[in-house]
């Protein structure tokens, strides 16, 4: 057996607990993080089974035949598990169920056990009514099972189900399992033998994460001085047209977002600070959200960089994600450093990030679950506000494009055509 370290996160709770939600957002970060993570749902694998149309009574735990049909679910998502460990070398599986009862729990921890795979259960306990009322409208606008169903109906069908639930729900209490519990989305939080590492990494995330719905806004600064010239990096002040937007931009955010509270976050160089200047809520600076360092490149435009570094230059279109500017970062040390604004970011309800291409580029990857080869293309226009709304199934974003021209500094990934028999060559579209 290979020493390599893996390691099942088991969600246990009732449903409408925010489990889904919560296995989601532990893969995207480690994802992010550059781990290899997939979550297992075993409601998807029950539907693929029998189904997708099954009404409250199959979750009854007096329904012998439902209760067979869903342990077949399980031990298939199971399966899939350990192939994903054994043959693609995962980390991390998160295994979404409610696993709402000791046989289940054990059934799961004694198939780990066999290919030495560590398991940290992880329950989601939550007696706050609005905070369940919201969970349930979310699934049930929100599930596959109730897809085109005529909405009142599919909450009292789900309410049905949690009730069946209740009736078999067993809690964690054995003290020789490793697990963490969650009460009232997070306000109390119990763990017990947390081991290693990447446990424990996964432990403190948990610890900053809430499922109280929010709205996170993302804007790059007004147009530049630099941006007009082309250049990259610097700490120029706004142009004209930025500093339209910038008085623009308080009626954008009070239109979609209302009477709700709202804190600003900048980097700590001009063109944000000089952007956020006239919003009407309380701002904080973070160092963290400054741009990419580009080092020796700083305030050269890229036709300069390609004629000084021509080698450099192609190096960056080949890997984006990984190449380091001389002296400076590269996308992967923006993630590293961009990784306590996350932490506090998931702390946080409404938030308004006014920040740099690159920057916003890693936190859009983060919240959107994006590939290391997608994310340094993503495309963050100017003058243009993302708003992202959290849920249990996805992440919704809705963009709001301000009615002010600014130049377009986005350069598309490089595409790569055979020519010669074969040979790749890159055609870059600047």
């Amino acid at each position: 057996m290979s020493s390599h370290t893996r390691i099942a996160c088991v969600m246990v709770g009732l449903p409408a607990r925010g489990k889904t939600y919560i296995a989601q957002k532990v893969c995207r970060y480690l994802k992010w993080l550059g781990v290899s993570t997939k979550v297992f749902n075993v409601g998807n694998y029950r539907r693929k089974l029998h189904g997708s149309n099954q009404t409250h009574s199959f979750f009854d735990p007096n329904n012998v035949l439902g209760e067979i049909a869903r342990k077949q679910a399980a031990i298939e998502a199971l399966e899939d598990m350990i192939k994903w460990f054994l043959k693609e070398n995962g980390t991390v599986a998160l295994f979404d169920a409610t696993n709402s009862t000791r046989d289940r729990r054990n059934f799961i921890l004694e198939y780990c056990k066999k290919y030495e795979i560590q398991v940290i259960f992880i329950e989601s306990i939550c007696q706050d009514e609005n905070i369940i009322l919201e969970n349930i409208m979310d699934v049930k606008l929100c599930s596959p099972d109730y897809k085109d169903m005529d909405p009142e109906k599919a909450a009292e069908d789900f309410r049905a189900r949690i009730s069946h639930y209740e009736q078999a729900y067993e809690p964690i209490t054995e003290s020789d399992l490793t697990y963490i519990k969650l009460i009232n989305v997070g306000s109390q939080v119990v763990i017990n033998m947390i081991q290693g590492y990447l446990q424990s990494r996964i432990v403190f995330y948990l610890m900053n994460l809430h499922i109280i719905p929010r709205n996170i806004f993302f804007s790059r600064h007004g147009e530049s001085v630099y941006n007009l010239m082309g250049k990259i990096g610097g700490d120029s002040d706004l142009s004209p047209r930025g500093k339209k937007y910038a008085f623009a931009l308080p009626k954008l955010i009070k239109d979609n977002l209302g009477d709700q509270p709202l804190t600003v976050w900048t980097s700590t160089m001009r063109r944000t600070i000089q952007t956020s200047e006239y919003l009407p809520y309380p701002k904080l600076q973070w160092k963290a959200l400054d741009e990419l360092d580009a080092s020796s490149c700083d305030g050269m435009t890229y036709e300069e960089i390609e004629k000084k570094y021509p080698e450099d230059y192609a190096n960056r279109d080949e890997d984006k994600f990984n190449y380091r500017y001389r002296g400076g970062e590269s996308y992967r040390d923006v993630v590293s450093r961009l990784e306590p604004v996350i932490m506090e970011l998931e702390r946080q309800q409404n938030i308004l990030i006014i920040g740099h291409q690159a920057i916003l580029r890693c936190i859009y990857g983060y919240f959107q679950n994006l590939s290391q080869d997608d994310l340094p293309y993503v495309k963050i226009p100017l003058h243009t506000v993302i708003k992202l709304t959290p849920k249990a199934y996805n992440c919704e974003e809705v963009r709001y494009k301000v009615d002010i021209d600014a130049v377009d500094t986005h350069r598309p990934k490089p595409l790569k055509q055979k020519v010669n028999g074969g040979v790749n060559s890159e055609i870059n579209q600047c």
